[in-house]
Order: C-alpha cells, then structure tokens, then sequence
C-alpha cells in the first residue's frame, strides 16, 4: 500500500513500540523518525531527522499522505518548570500538527493522558485537555487521541510509582471493572498496537480512545 508514517517521540516507550510495529508493517514503505538524538535503529526503510524541536517548522520534511505519530511527553521532574513541560507537551505537538494540516497529513495520533481536559485543576491533565483541544481546532483530517492511563513498560529511566504499579496491577485487576475499568494501568505496547490499528482504519473526523477502550482495540483478536 506503500503508506508513509512520521514518528514524533521515538525514543519514549510507546514511541519505540510504534517503531517496532511499523518497522514489521508490510503496508508501510517508509518510515522517518523525528528525533533530537540519533536512535541507532537501522532498517531499509527507516531515515531519520535529526532536529531541533525548537526550530521544528524550519525543518525540511514532506508529511503529504502520511500517518503522524505524536508521543512527545516529558515530566514535571525531569523539564523542571511548568514552562519547560508545557514546550514539550504542548508547543511541540500543536507546531507538529499544523505543519500536518499545511502539508496535507493524512492522519494525526497523538499520545495524551487520563483525565485531559482544559479546565482541569491538575496542570498536567489540562495540559494534555489543551493540546487536544487545539489539534481539534486545526481541522485535521483524521484526528486520533489516546488517552492511556499509567504506562506500563520497561522504561530507562526508573520511576518507582510505576514499578510499584506494574507489580499489584495484577493483584488489583478486578478492581479496575465497569466505570474503573478505564484507570487500569497498560502497556506501551497495547498503546501502540490500537495506534497503529487506529492508522490502518482510515477514519477521517476527530476519535477518542479512552484507556479501557485501547486496550480492547490492541487485543489479539483485533489484530491482523
């Protein structure tokens, strides 16, 4: 089918796992890694673009039909300021979006959180409410968000909440039933496995996809 994917926050955990699928997709020819860092991933059809996030609309790149992929997230802890988090979680992804709209992406799939919303009183979920609603306000034609709850994954850097997590979710799994059920900590990896999915269906028009709901797409009897 020859499809072309951009990949915005490769390095991350859900980034890597999207990497990994696309790079085993048939359907996808060709694939360019948008990074700060080179990755040390070689395949025939993958490039990448060294950039600065900073200068990102100065950055000479051809998204016209392609699938965008947006994990860029950071930390409170590790951006330091509310400023610097707001960069990554927020300038970064809208400037990524409207170079999509003006280039004639053919899909957007953007990471967010849990909770996003604009009006929240949590810095960290109104963030994630106003990149979504921003995006929406772009006119993208297929516009795509997930909001996962806590990541599961074998992330660098260590993170003791997650790993505290990811040790009782099993113990608390029937805990997280009916209107819960959405909180239940997920894989990077079912993340990027409903993206994908999320990709390959085509749909034009914005899509929200709930954590509780990513986790049903990324089941094995969704997939190909």
């Amino acid at each position: 089918m020859n499809r072309k994917a951009f990949v915005a926050g490769a390095t991350g955990e859900v980034g890597k796992e999207i990497v990994k699928l696309l790079l085993n997709e048939p359907a996808y020819t060709s694939i360019t890694l948008i990074v700060r860092r080179p990755t040390g991933i070689s395949h025939p059809k993958l490039q990448e673009k060294v950039v600065d996030f900073d200068q990102l609309e100065q950055t000479d790149m051809d998204l016209t039909g392609a699938d965008v992929f947006c994990t860029l997230g950071t930390t409170i802890k590790k951006a330091r300021t509310k400023e610097a988090f707001r960069q990554v979680d927020y300038v970064y992804p809208l400037t990524l979006g409207r170079i999509a709209k003006v280039q004639g992406a053919k899909q957007f799939l953007i990471v967010t959180s849990i909770g996003a919303n604009p009006s929240s009183r949590l810095f960290y979920t109104r963030v994630k409410g106003d990149i979504e609603e921003s995006l929406h306000g772009l006119n993208l034609p297929g516009l795509h968000i997930f909001r996962p709850s806590l990541l599961l994954g074998n992330r660098e850097e260590f993170r003791t909440g997650e790993r505290i997590a990811s040790a009782v979710s099993g113990m608390l799994s029937p805990l997280f039933a009916g209107p819960l059920r959405k909180y239940k900590p997920i894989q990077a990896h079912s993340v990027a496995k409903a993206m994908l999915l999320a990709a390959e269906s085509n749909l034009s028009g914005m899509h929200v996809y709930e954590s509780n709901k990513i986790a049903q797409e990324s089941e094995p009897s969704r997939s190909h």
